[in-house]
């Protein structure tokens, strides 16, 4: 079934994506490998497809406590054992990945699905790849700037002529092969600068939101650019998608989540700053306020995870809604529970409610 033939509900599109973290169990300490995290990553995109998700992503890191670098190869896997799901990226470091690479990759993973392939394009959190294939951190902007001009030939036409700064030229090149949709579709991933959402704006494609905490009015000014910069380069706005990504966890009732989730955010955060080069440990007190219902973090009972989303719509009007619900060493079967509340007990109740 090919992604015209997908709209069986309106609605905003709900979904799931993994960044493959190999955090271990706060409880134990014992951390999956990452053979294992892999085979957990491909069953828990079966889950999403099966109970009727409408979105799948792994996120690229070039790290030994990461398990996933490749995300082209994990969807193409994914690919064949679902049916409907869309295909993504969360997201692609375009700054360091040759963009003719990067296209040829995913027109290849949306020939495996039958058209369910997409990017979302972004900075990423670590600066790894940089040196790893040779570029300079300097060049950080100019770099995403100029694959990102390259990318968006090369998603419109067959044969390519162009020259720049960081790559050989291209002289009546052959792009090989071609996706089954038209174009794939593109969002560049935004964490918190103004620019970067103007950016996305004028380009003309869509932006997902890294909202991972805190009041999300904050995030308002983001979507303002994008929605301004998008109409003034002459965009409609009708085609200028926003997407909403962030932390989730559900549980029965809103105290179990927060009792069961805090031991794994906390654990994630550690873990995370210490890649960083930041000593910081999460108070009972600090998840409790990040927590709270007016906060950007999904934390709770379905219904509690439904009126932030649907709060979140009333202030953006987006169109996609995705959570990272496997961090900070949690179980599979807590990451399973998850995938099945939120497309049985969330996911109906915000497609209607978003429909109207």
């Amino acid at each position: 079934m090919g992604v015209e033939e997908q709209a069986i509900h309106s609605g905003i599109e709900i979904g799931i994506y993994s960044l493959a973290d190999l955090c271990p169990d706060p409880h134990t300490g014992q951390s999956v490998n990452a053979q294992q995290r892999m085979k957990e990553i491909i069953q828990a995109a079966k889950l999403a497809d099966e109970a009727g998700l409408d979105i799948f992503g792994v996120g690229e890191h070039h790290r030994l406590d990461y398990a996933v670098s490749a995300p082209p190869v994990v969807l193409a896997a994914i690919a064949q054992i679902t049916e409907r799901i869309k295909l993504t990226s969360t997201t692609t470091v375009l700054s360091t990945v040759d963009p003719v690479r990067l296209f040829e990759d995913f027109a290849t993973l949306d020939l495996i699905s039958n058209g369910r392939a997409e990017i979302i394009a972004g900075r990423g959190a670590f600066i790894e790849s940089f040196p790893l294939f040779g570029y300079d951190t300097n060049d950080y902007d100019a770099l995403f700037s100029e694959h990102m001009d390259l990318f968006l030939k090369l998603n419109h036409d067959e044969i390519v002529t162009w020259n720049g700064q960081f790559r050989s030229l291209l002289r009546n090149a052959d792009i090989a092969p071609r996706p089954v949709q038209k174009q794939l579709p593109l969002w560049v991933g935004v964490g918190g600068t103004v620019e970067s959402a103007a950016r996305a704006g004028r380009l003309g494609v869509g932006m997902a939101i890294a909202m991972l905490g805190g009041d999300p009015m904050r995030f308002m000014p983001l979507v303002e650019a994008y929605r301004e910069a998008g109409v003034q380069a002459g965009h409609n706005l009708e085609n200028l998608k926003l997407g909403v990504t962030g932390h989730a966890y559900i549980s029965e009732t809103t105290q179990q989540a927060k009792r069961e989730f805090y031991p794994y955010y906390s654990n994630y955060w550690s873990h995370v700053n210490r890649q960083r080069g930041m000593a910081f440990r999460m108070t009972q007190a600090d998840f409790e306020h990040m927590a709270s219902p007016d906060t950007a973090l999904f934390v709770g009972s379905p219904q509690q995870i439904v009126e932030k989303i649907l709060r979140q719509y009333e202030l953006f009007g987006h169109k996609r809604f995705i959570a990272q619900m496997d961090i900070g060493g949690l179980p599979f079967h807590k990451v399973a529970s998850g995938i099945e509340l939120l497309a049985t007990k969330v996911a109906p109740i915000v497609r209607k409610e978003t429909s109207k």
